[in-house]
């Protein structure tokens, strides 16, 4: 795969990070108005963003490898994996962890199941909700460590037929799962009222975060990513339709978020996900195009929202929390003036994690691939002239 940046790719990463903030935002007193509100309600629908962009670009990736030469170099693949997640990570773990102020809840799952990527598989959020958004990062590190054991089985003899059947068994799978989830864990408790988020908790718990329910977004971006490396042709036919494919990208989201709702619901939980996933994809594909965003444009603070979004993720839920307990009697009368004291906290403390801790990783990573990537120097035997 081309490695050059992809501006288009770079304006929905922000449009993602935006998104999630905005959603999150709202519970701490911000108001979007009638406009914007009812999209700002459906702001988680931008960590699927995320996940079709990271199976895109993860994917496309290892695939671009392993159809090279030299192949896919493993041990590699997951030290760039790993210092790309892990500093940034770690730093704001060990905030949650050592500074129980930072915290936007008092309750916290175990350090061990953040440490081993398992808090979305044993989670329990009706006493611990803090760091609870690390959920969807334990999902792509799943997707990290299957990803190359699904390279490597359909490298064997590959055949567009069985790549195919790949992804429809993938996808069918989460369907088959996400309904036995709601058959046996959310729908016996529709009729018990236990507090208002008792019934949601569980449909959050056990159908929402799952990585083995949500690897649609993942799937739908690596497919992409397969067709850009195998199916050249196909690629470029796709770009240049390149404004049919947003236009349908929109139209299935809208669709998805208008057919399901929060997708708390049986066909939402079924469907909802590989429906939305699909339109994301769409979107994709319409915003890869430099028909929609030639190469060398950028609109401005695209690229900064872009860098920062890993680090603002991280942080966001716990500044806007430390923020509205220092003056948040002081910002509930203007909705404009919490926005951007929220938002301007939010950025700052994100700048300074990424320049402290998450570009250093980076560096080290581009470092340690270069040493990688150098021969190695045969070894000196007695009698050997230099």
């Amino acid at each position: 795969m081309n490695h050059q940046r992809l501006p288009g790719l770079d304006l929905l990463r922000a449009l993602a990070i935006l998104w999630v903030m905005a959603y999150h935002l709202v519970s701490h007193g911000p108001a979007f108005g009638p406009i914007l509100g009812p999209l700002v309600d459906l702001g988680w629908m931008g960590v699927d963003l995320f996940f079709v962009l990271s199976g895109f670009l993860v994917g496309g990736q290892v695939l671009a490898a392993r159809a090279s030469r030299d192949g896919v170099d493993w041990g590699g693949y997951l030290l760039r994996r790993g210092l790309r997640v892990l500093p940034a990570y770690l730093a704001v773990l060990a905030l949650y962890l050592w500074l129980p102020g930072w915290r936007e809840s008092p309750g916290m799952q175990p350090a061990w199941q953040f440490l081993g990527f398992s808090a979305n598989l044993f989670p329990d959020y009706f006493r611990n909700r803090a760091f609870s958004h690390a959920w969807s990062l334990c999902v792509e590190e799943h997707f990290y460590l299957l990803l190359p054991l699904v390279v490597v089985v359909l490298s064997r003899r590959p055949s567009l037929r069985k790549s195919a059947l790949c992804v429809l068994a993938l996808l069918l799978a989460g369907i088959a799962l996400r309904a036995w989830a709601w058959r046996t864990e959310v729908a016996p408790y529709l009729h018990v009222s236990e507090g208002e988020d008792w019934f949601f908790l569980r449909y959050v718990e056990h159908v929402y975060n799952p990585t083995w329910a949500r690897l649609d977004g993942l799937l739908a971006g690596a497919t992409l990513a397969a067709i850009r490396i195998h199916r050249p042709a196909w690629w470029d036919w796709m770009m240049a339709r390149a404004w049919a494919f947003l236009g349908t990208g929109v139209l299935v989201v809208a669709a998805a978020a208008r057919l399901f709702g929060g997708f708390v619901s049986e066909a939402g939980a079924l469907i909802g996900f590989p429906i939305l996933s699909i339109g994301l994809a769409a979107l994709l594909v319409g915003m890869a195009s430099p028909r929609i965003l030639p190469g060398r444009a950028e609109l401005p603070g695209v690229r900064l929202l872009a860098t920062l979004a890993f680090s603002l993720y991280l942080t966001h839920k716990a500044v806007f929390h430390l923020v509205e307990q220092v003056a948040g009697a002081r910002l509930a009368q203007s909705s404009l003036l919490a926005l951007a004291c929220h938002g301007g906290a939010a950025l700052a403390v994100a700048a300074l994690l990424y320049l402290a801790v998450e570009r250093p990783g980076l560096r080290l990573r581009e470092r340690l691939a270069r040493l990688r990537a150098q021969p190695a120097m045969p070894s000196r035997k007695p009698g050997d002239a230099w």
